[in-house]
């Protein structure tokens, strides 16, 4: 089960931020108790708090928040695994426990109370369904009888970003919508619609740390997997990565003209341009989406060059490898 390390940092930084944390339980969680949160007193919890056994999942946060004059904490799991985890029921209840251990031992929960109660949540962007049981339950041997009632029971609630409908995303005020938009977004249009949006969600000086954070993850993680190989300036606020997309974008359209032209001078004849064309699309389509089925050597193979030069313009805004073939 392959882990995509290189996002743990960057969706830390971006769930490090209360306003991120109050958009995911407000806009995706959608539970009755969630309207009974005091979101001015989301607050995440030190290290202090947590055993060395949770301070070594770098890729978990806990927050806590009032609920009707206690206090409620939000264990947020961020999965980036390809598959699902099928003990993931198991392990949150394992987290739960030590964590409840933790504010035992540093005396936030004394003798005589109880304790306090824990949403789970996982946070998952694998590309595969999550097939996973949800409730720890689940993962027992069925078993006849009052037995039964001595097996522990714990739920945990998942949020696939592969699973989120399109109403859900609707709400332009919502960072984490525009997270999940930014996460799924396959063309350069899509990227700068939702940069555009949060751009909106984000003004102001109190804003300018969350920005920062949406600026390192998007250099780090979404211009890589949305143009592989190209290079990208560094820059510091989110309308700059705009205006950047903008102007990569038509550079490599005029990129791609070039070095096809170039080839096939270099080959002498016609067809020999035509071929240095068609290895330069064939380069950029597995750049983008990976090893190329059969089918497309074959229309390649068939094409000429006015057609590879559309494919070539449709690559830029296709969202997927069927999209740059499409009939018009």
């Amino acid at each position: 089960m392959s882990v995509d390390t290189s996002h743990d940092s960057g969706y830390k930084l971006l769930f490090a931020h209360p306003r991120v944390v109050e958009d995911l339980l407000r806009g995706f969680v959608g539970e009755d108790w969630v309207e009974d949160l005091d979101f001015a007193t989301l607050e995440r919890i030190s290290g202090s708090y947590v055993s060395d056994d949770l301070r070594e999942r770098e890729d978990d946060l806990i927050w806590r928040v009032r609920c009707q004059d206690a206090w409620l904490y939000v264990y947020l799991l961020l999965e980036f695994q390809s598959t699902e985890d099928p003990w993931m029921a198991l392990r949150m209840m394992v987290y739960t426990g030590l964590l409840y251990q933790n504010l035992i031992k540093s005396g936030e929960v004394r003798r005589g109370q109880k304790l306090p109660p824990v949403f789970p949540l996982v946070l998952y962007n694998g590309r595969q369904p999550w097939g996973a049981a949800r409730d720890v339950g689940e993962l027992i041997d069925t078993f006849a009888g009052s037995l039964r009632r001595y097996f522990p029971a714990q739920r945990y609630f998942l949020l696939a970003e592969n699973a989120v409908g399109e109403e859900c995303l609707a709400d332009t005020q919502n960072t984490v919508a525009g997270i999940i938009r930014l996460e799924t977004s396959a063309a350069p249009s899509d990227v700068r619609q939702a940069l555009a949006q949060l751009t909106s969600r984000l003004q102001g000086p109190e804003h300018a740390s969350l920005r920062r954070a949406f600026v390192v993850w998007i250099n780090r993680i979404v211009l890589r997997r949305l143009m592989p190989g190209q290079q990208m300036p560094e820059v510091n606020e989110l309308q700059e990565i705009n205006a950047m997309l903008a102007e990569t974008v038509e550079e490599w359209t005029r990129q791609w003209k070039q070095e096809g032209r170039q080839e096939g001078r270099q080959e002498g004849r016609q067809e020999g341009r035509q071929e240095g064309e068609n290895a330069l699309l064939r380069k950029l389509l597995e750049r983008r989406f990976g090893a190329l089925p059969a089918w497309v050597d074959e229309c390649l193979a068939k094409a000429g060059p006015a057609q590879l030069e559309t494919w070539g313009l449709e690559l830029l805004e296709a969202k997927a490898l069927e999209d740059v073939f499409r009939e018009p």
